[in-house]
């Protein structure tokens, strides 16, 4: 069942006030670990943008953005941020073909590095879907579905969208899984879909990519060295150029469309129906505990494993149910990211805020040794807290 939300329709009976200007500077500088990490913020590669949202007494929002280093050419591992535009894609595609999100999905495969899928025991129906799929994704980050969905739509689909949307430049050429390397991560796996009585709905043959997406800021090295495949250190920087690529600002403006699409114009908005377009909204706001299917040990799957701002330093259960976080969040290398829309209709706020920051002191990569809990999670968890703080006192 849908959690009820309130996004884009209750009203705040206050005057919007357009003088009030903003400094990342009043933010930074509240805390120690605000401070430390924001005067050396160039290796820390932090980057953050602050989106106010005023509303006038008819409830029409109206927006201000603020950013801190945010740049496309600053760059950042994105990690499990593109779950956010391939789920919505997915969705999106299931409209085209006229398929039904929980209808049975099997996946077959190709070459040895592919992987066949008939089930799924953590779905009702011990069958693998889409909803599933995008259920594991948004409530713990599960890279497995991940490969799944990315298959469905092909390499191809994912940019030709991806552009029409107003995204040339976010690049999706990688599965988080298996053993797919290089151009193999191109050819996708033939998929079909069914019903219940398992009456073949649609099938999908395999797919090729046929253009080479190349990385829009060419080649991109991070660190010194790295832990190779062979659990080797490499004496040279980790290459990125070959994976994938979305700037802060790109999984900003998508999250954005997904919360307000009555604010942009109708080329621009996702092909979403409602039902489903609050699917991927309550599935982004859930912690893992209150999921049925797939359901999730709350130790291993805390309140806070995917909620990094505000509660991120945290592993205690969170009993604030006024305040709502819908949220993607990024792992992977040293680089920690989260991108969220948050709101307390009691307290009267609301806001977007994405950040980005790098904790890898040594600049060796893959070698297991970040600064997550130390320093990343403790950032990103007081950053929100500030800002949430300052916009309880904000004239809006």
């Amino acid at each position: 069942m849908l959690r009820a939300l309130c996004i884009g329709v209750f009203v705040f009976l206050t005057t919007v006030n357009v003088s009030q200007t903003f400094s990342f500077d009043s933010i930074l500088t509240i805390k120690p670990i605000l401070k430390s990490v924001s005067e050396n913020s160039g290796k820390y590669r932090l980057q953050i943008i602050y989106t106010q949202i005023n509303r006038d007494s008819a409830g029409k929002p109206n927006f201000k953005t603020y950013s801190y280093h945010a740049s496309p050419s600053n760059y950042f591992y994105c990690a499990s941020l593109v779950k956010l535009p391939c789920s919505i894609l997915a969705l999106e595609k299931l409209k085209e073909i006229a398929v039904d999100k929980e209808s049975i999905m099997f996946t077959d495969s190709v070459n040895s590095c592919q992987k066949s899928v008939k089930h799924d025991t953590s779905n009702f129906n011990g069958f693998p879907s889409i909803a599933n799929y995008i259920r594991r994704m948004f409530l713990v980050s599960d890279n497995f579905a991940y490969g799944r969905v990315y298959e469905f739509l092909g390499v191809d689909y994912i940019h030709q969208r991806l552009a029409q949307l107003g995204f040339p430049d976010v690049r999706i050429i990688n599965r988080f899984d298996g053993n797919c390397k290089g151009t193999e991560h191109l050819l996708t796996n033939p998929v079909g879909f069914y019903d219940s009585n398992m009456k073949l709905l649609y099938r999908q043959n395999q797919q090729q990519s046929a253009s080479n997406y190349k990385h829009p800021l060419g080649s991109v090295k991070v660190g010194t060295a790295y832990i190779n495949a062979n659990n080797k250190k490499a004496l040279e920087p980790k290459d990125f150029t070959n994976m994938n690529y979305m700037s802060l600002q790109d999984v900003h403006a998508m999250m954005f469309r997904l919360i307000f699409p009555e604010q942009l114009p109708s080329n621009e908005r996702y092909n979403l129906t409602k039902e489903n377009r609050l699917f991927l909204i309550n599935y982004l706001t859930l912690f893992p505990r209150e999921s049925k299917f797939p359901r999730y040990n709350s130790k291993e799957y805390y309140d806070s494993y995917k909620k990094y701002f505000f509660y991120g330093d945290s592993k205690k259960s969170i009993a604030n149910t006024d305040l709502k976080i819908i949220n993607i969040v990024g792992q992977s290398y040293g680089f920690m990211s989260d991108c969220a829309y948050i709101y307390n209709e009691k307290d009267k706020v609301e806001f977007m805020l994405s950040a980005v920051i790098y904790a890898n002191a040594d600049e060796i990569l893959n070698d297991g040794k970040y600064e997550y809990n130390s320093i990343a999670l403790p950032f990103l968890a007081e950053l929100g807290r500030q800002i949430y703080q300052y916009e309880l006192k904000r004239n809006k």
